[in-house]
């Protein structure tokens, strides 16, 4: 690990590592899709296009959960290529059973560490957008220094997208949006694209979850804030 990498994987922790168990659906198809959409972390940049065996866009998601709504967007978006990174097993095994199920072929998927993943795998100003759904809010305030969006992460995700590429955040805890939104606003390089200076509506290309559905029905907000890098 070099000295940089040290410095942003002892600075940011965004999980806690609870594995979990898998199901044997997940298990399976782990076992069948992983050598085909499975990418695994080093040293140097990855070649991408030939990850994909094509050149097309690159839309970069961290922390995608159990990969339902990653698989729609993928699959709504065949012209792009989608790259997911979870740390949890049962979340890849279904990221890839659903990606299975559903025929997706422009999906590759990182079980390892989002900063380290960045840092190491990803060359400068080659991504055309990245996601952040719904991030570990560390919501007390002594775990704060936790969070994932935080300046020092805001900066590399910044170094690692195209000039006009888009970061998309979006999250149902209103201290983290507005945590979300001072940090982005303390960031130079970034254009707000929200009219009001502030939050986005949800776009149609980020899915409706179930998730968000019940909190929407139990008068639960969602913030969606989108920057452009300039």
């Amino acid at each position: 690990m070099n000295e940089q990498t040290e410095k942003f994987t002892h600075r940011i922790r965004s999980f806690v590592k609870r594995e979990g168990r898998l199901t044997k659906g997940q298990a399976a198809a782990l076992e069948r899709q992983w050598p085909d959409k499975g990418l695994q972390h080093q040293a140097d940049s990855i070649d991408f296009d030939k990850a994909f065996g094509r050149p097309a866009p690159l839309v970069l998601e961290i922390g995608f959960g159990m990969g339902h709504s990653l698989v729609e967007m993928a699959k709504a978006d065949p012209d792009s290529n989608y790259i997911g990174i979870e740390v949890h097993g049962p979340g890849v095994g279904a990221c890839l059973m659903e990606a299975e199920a559903q025929g997706v072929e422009n999906l590759r998927i990182f079980q390892h560490d989002a900063v380290e993943i960045l840092q190491d795998c990803v060359a400068d100003e080659s991504l055309a957008k990245i996601q952040v759904f719904f991030p570990d809010p560390w919501h007390k305030k002594r775990h704060h220094k936790r969070r994932l969006i935080r300046p020092e992460f805001v900066q590399l995700m910044h170094a690692k997208l195209q000039h006009g590429g888009i970061l998309h955040l979006a999250t149902d805890w209103e201290n983290y949006a507005e945590h979300m939104l001072e940090v982005m606003q303390g960031e130079q390089g970034w254009d707000n694209l929200s009219a009001n200076g502030d939050y986005v509506p949800r776009p149609d290309s980020r899915p409706l979850t179930k998730f968000e559905q019940r909190g929407q029905r139990l008068g639960h907000g969602v913030w969606d804030l989108q920057f452009k890098k300039s």
